[in-house]
């Protein structure tokens, strides 16, 4: 198969064995890669019922067609698993150099199942593939082992690891890489950490077979000049991610004190531009990237200097906006802790912007904080509740399984602002303001996550509030995004520059030999989310239309503060209506199952089988 290795590697820790199999090129052509096989797999060798953090569950990694070929921000990897944070389907992506890597080991997937004795990582050169004691890292930070691990092995491995959050089973912990490319949401990482796996290390030095060397050099090269030549690339590449703050906020969707407002008066402090101007060093890309989103900081807090890749915009919404820290280097400085500690900056933001609105209404008492004085705006009180979380200490033990399992333990109306959609956090847009924005979050297979379907520019161009159409371009875009995702490409050069999605298409023939447009991708994108929909009611009891309800702070409270939507909110009839319309045009049943007829349509008839016994 062109584009591909053809070869899954597998690793049990419990028997330290590892093994090689054959992907079926029936496999390939249905899921393409990446999040796609990632969907297959877990549902295929994953028993019904299995617990997240048992020796049962497994970790599944890809890589896509695009992985390993010089193209623009080709550079993604797929981490799935069950997720010990939402009790279904979870995966998560991210950059760097580590998918290309795997791919030029000779590798497009390798499945982790079992669980070792002893702390351990798994060794991959080439065809050298070991499980080898991981000892002298294990309770190590995350930026800090994969510093050791270079050191010790080379500079040329590339190495994904988790830090002591991970280890300790916080179940919004998250995979690092490459100092400051994350893999984040869903807890990942809890599920390495309970399998005894600290990292791991990857070398390769092969080629991958691709249909039509020649054309697709000459294509790479157009794709460079292209993205070079878009007017957004000059505007967008110094800023990053953090560019879009002043927009957000402006706009009044920018998540402030947690989600009760969504505007913050001091966003002009933590923009794109005050991190160029305070705490920048250098631009960071990953694999084949000509936008390198990634910013490489120098932040001091107390005396304390630390360097760090970020803040991502994600990172300021939710530690800065969420908990009102309104400086950059002090969201930096949190963001180096949370890396280090290896925290989902997105569901941690969420968390203890949750807690310090707990202990504002006496719902956390001060002797569970020892006394302390905890506020919003502080950053040791931030940094007090991560290090609780991350050591699983008195109320840590309770905040660190996320806001829902929080608010269930704690009781009190917490529930109503435990800001979370499947028990997944929110990420960084306050949708009371974006109809299309809360409806992505709310139908979206892993829970409240942006990287589903980014709908909020669409939502403000075509009408915040204007219900018709959003359920039909929400579905559009959660075609689109699988497809990303399951080539390994990275989506800002389509979605900060505008890069046409159909230029896609001719390298996907380049390299696959596959004359495919958008038409056959879209189907394949189709195919993956009904197939994770189908994971989440085969593993959660009774799933269906009411786990797509976000919290009722949403529904029931007008946004607090300032800014241009301060007053409004959106109403639980709007909900239904949108709910309805989105189940009607998927062809789901009123309470959100796929339909027998949809399944067998998409080729996921062994599927429909399954669910006609749940």
């Amino acid at each position: 198969m062109f584009g591909y290795n053809g070869k899954l590697l597998r690793v049990n820790l419990t028997e330290n064995r590892t093994s090689i199999e054959e992907i079926p090129e029936k496999i390939a052509r249905d899921y393409i890669g990446g999040r796609g096989f990632v969907a297959r797999y877990l549902w295929d060798e994953i028993k019904p019922g299995t617990d997240p953090l048992s020796p049962e569950n497994k970790i599944v990694i890809a890589t896509g067609p695009l992985s390993g070929v010089f193209l623009p921000s080709s550079g993604k990897i797929e981490f799935g698993t069950k997720s010990p944070h939402t009790g279904g389907y979870a995966d998560s992506n991210m950059g760097g150099h580590l998918s290309s890597e795997l791919k030029l080991a000779g590798y497009d997937m390798v499945i982790i199942e079992g669980k070792s004795e002893k702390p351990v990582f798994l060794f991959i050169d080439d065809d050298r593939v070991e499980v080898r004691d991981a000892s002298a890292y294990w309770g190590m930070g995350a930026l800090s082992s994969e510093k050791k691990l270079k050191e010790d092995l080379g500079e040329e491995f590339q190495i994904a690891v988790i830090g002591p959050a991970g280890e300790r089973g916080v179940t919004f912990s998250c995979i690092n890489h490459d100092f400051g490319r994350q893999a984040g949401r869903a807890g990942v990482a809890a599920v390495m950490g309970s399998k005894g796996l600290k990292a791991i290390a990857v070398r390769g030095t092969r080629s991958v077979p691709v249909a039509e060397p020649g054309k697709l050099l000459e294509k790479s090269r157009s794709m460079y000049r292209a993205i070079y030549e878009i007017p957004a690339f000059r505007s967008w590449t110094p800023y990053g991610t953090a560019d879009i703050t002043s927009f957000i906020n402006e706009n009044g969707a920018f998540p402030t004190k947690n989600f009760s407002r969504g505007f913050f008066e001091k966003a002009g402090e933590i923009t794109g531009q005050k991190l160029r101007e305070k705490i920048h060093v250098k631009d960071k890309g990953c694999f084949g990237c000509p936008i390198p989103c990634g910013k490489y900081s120098r932040v001091t807090y107390k005396g304390d200097t630390r360097y760090v890749e970020g803040p991502e915009y994600e990172t300021i919404a939710l530690v800065g906006g969420n908990c009102l820290i309104g400086d950059i280097a002090e969201i930096g400085y949190i963001n180096y802790w949370m890396d280090e500690y290896g925290v989902d900056t997105i569901s941690g933001g969420n968390v203890i912007g949750f807690a310090l609105e707990c202990l504002e209404k006496g719902i956390i008492s001060p002797e569970a904080v020892e006394g302390k004085e905890l506020k919003f705006g502080d950053p040791d009180s931030i940094l007090y509740l991560l290090e609780k979380i991350v050591r699983r200490e008195g109320i840590g033990e309770i905040l660190s399984q996320g806001v829902r399992k929080a608010a269930e333990i704690l009781g009190k109306g917490s529930e109503r602002f435990a800001i979370h959609v499947k028990g997944l956090e929110v990420s960084g847009y306050e949708p009371r303001n974006a109809a299309g924005m809360l409806l992505a979050y709310m139908t979206s297979d892993i829970g409240a996550h942006h990287g589903r379907a980014w709908a909020i520019t669409y939502d403000i161009a075509v009408g915040r509030y204007e219900v018709k159409g959003k359920a039909e371009k929400v579905i559009d875009l959660q075609h689109i995004r699988p497809v990303i995702d399951m080539l390994t490409v990275c989506r800002f050069p389509w979605i900060e520059l505008g890069f046409p999605l159909e230029e896609y298409e001719e390298v996907f023939k380049f390299v696959t030999g596959l004359d495919w447009g958008w038409k056959e991708f879209k189907k394949v994108g189709e195919r993956v989310y009904n197939l994770t929909r189908a994971f989440n009611i085969r593993e959660i009891k009774g799933f269906g239309r009411k786990d797509d309800y976000p919290p009722k702070r949403f529904y029931e409270e007008p946004l607090e503060g300032e800014g241009p939507t301060a007053g409004q909110h959106v109403s639980l009839e709007v909900l239904d209506a949108m709910l309805d319309d989105y189940y009607s045009l998927r062809g789901w049943t009123k309470d959100g199952h796929p339909t027998k007829e949809k399944l067998e349509e998409l080729d996921l008839g062994f599927v429909s089988k399954v669910l006609e016994n749940v």
